[in-house]
């Protein structure tokens, strides 16, 4: 059969496109807390590092990103070799189903997980199995029943994105000990900085003493880096050395890796950065609790709201009002939540602008 223009290979079509949060409203300020960015900036640090990397734009960066990773191994204690970095986490996730995953492969995630595994594990062919969650929780029960010869990758947010939620170091061990040998299980820890929970573990030490886990990071929410596009990921060697094979030879840029050491030795601006959060992210809970709207414990650095069932106050009806008042805040439509809203833990101004719109839209 002839075909009039070039035609993707099967699936591809089938995948529904990861949409962003909008970033532009009504009104002559806009506050955008749709996309969970930092609400403090970058380090001064890493601006200037940035800044001085202009001077060399006619060179290639270190295709190995070598001082980047071992300003990360420095900081958390780990082998450098082990360490490869990415524009983003998104990309090192895209990278691991493209070296892992094959058609007739399946890969898993929970309900209400990051929409970028279902593209990632579609692209290469194989097939999403949703693993359903309990209260919005990720349940290890569910997602081992779903384990069959054919699954290859478990991917893991935790904490989960756009939930909040996590699951304590105990159930991540519990999981990875259900699985068989040859699964590898993903942990999306690109929260992990704000959490200060006594039972939580971003996944370092279980990478550390297992061939079948993967920790990515991402330098995009507590580090204010999100326009640089830079996330790295921990693995066993032999996982490095596939990523390694599969990553383009200079997949992140030089400012990107000058701004990242810089970020990540810059220790004070990290606490004022977790300070900010822990000081407004219970704030906002409480105060859009207070208005009878459900929210979602979190432990990351936005909220997830559930609005009323009547049409009047429903969360599109909200998000529209809260647009045409300059506050934007993201959908949850394709999370399959489509009367809930995610809110980013935003600067003063904005937390108390967006509950005193709240409270408007509600009366």
């Amino acid at each position: 059969m002839t075909r009039s223009r070039p035609q993707p290979k099967p699936g591809i079509l089938d995948i529904a496109a990861y949409v962003p949060g909008k970033s532009s409203a009504k009104g002559s300020k806009v506050h955008k807390l749709s996309s969970n960015e930092s609400p403090i900036g970058a380090s001064l640090k890493a601006i200037e590092a940035y800044k001085a990397a202009a001077g060399t734009l006619e060179l290639y960066p270190d295709g190995s990103a070598t001082l980047l990773r071992k300003a990360i191994a420095g900081r958390f204690g780990l082998k450098a070799d082990n360490i490869v970095c990415g524009a983003g986490s998104d990309e090192l996730l895209q990278l691991i189903a493209h070296a892992y995953l094959s058609p007739g492969d399946e890969a898993i995630y929970s309900q209400y997980g990051f929409l970028v595994y279902p593209i990632a594990i579609q692209s290469n062919g194989a097939t999403a199995v949703i693993a359903p969650e309990k209260e919005f929780l990720a349940d290890v029960d569910a997602i081992l029943a779903r384990v069959t010869e054919r699954t290859k990758i478990v991917f893991l947010a935790n904490p989960n994105n756009p939930t909040g939620c996590y699951l304590p170091f105990s159930e991540v061990k519990r999981l990875h000990a259900g699985l068989p040998a040859h699964v590898m299980l993903v942990l999306d820890a690109a929260y992990a900085e704000y959490v200060r929970r006594n039972d939580y573990e971003a996944g370092i030490e279980i990478v550390s003493t297992s061939d079948n886990v993967v920790m990515t990071r991402t330098y995009s929410k507590i580090f204010g880096l999100a326009a640089l596009r830079l996330g790295w990921a921990y693995c066993p060697a032999h996982v490095a050395d596939v990523l390694n094979r599969v990553r383009g030879p200079f997949n992140v840029s030089a400012p990107a890796i000058a701004a990242g050491i810089a970020a990540i030795e810059d220790h004070e601006f990290i606490e004022r950065a977790v300070s900010h959060n822990e000081t407004w992210l219970p704030w906002l809970t409480k105060e859009l609790f207070a208005l009878d709207l459900k929210v979602t414990p979190s432990v990351g650095n936005f909220v997830l709201v559930h609005f009323p069932a009547n049409e009047k106050h429903h969360a599109h009806v909200a998000d529209a009002f809260l647009q045409e008042n300059g506050f934007v805040v993201r959908r949850m439509d394709a999370y399959g939540l489509p009367n809930a809203l995610r809110v980013t833990v935003g600067a003063e101004e904005a937390n108390r602008g967006l509950v005193t719109c709240m409270r408007d839209f509600l009366s």
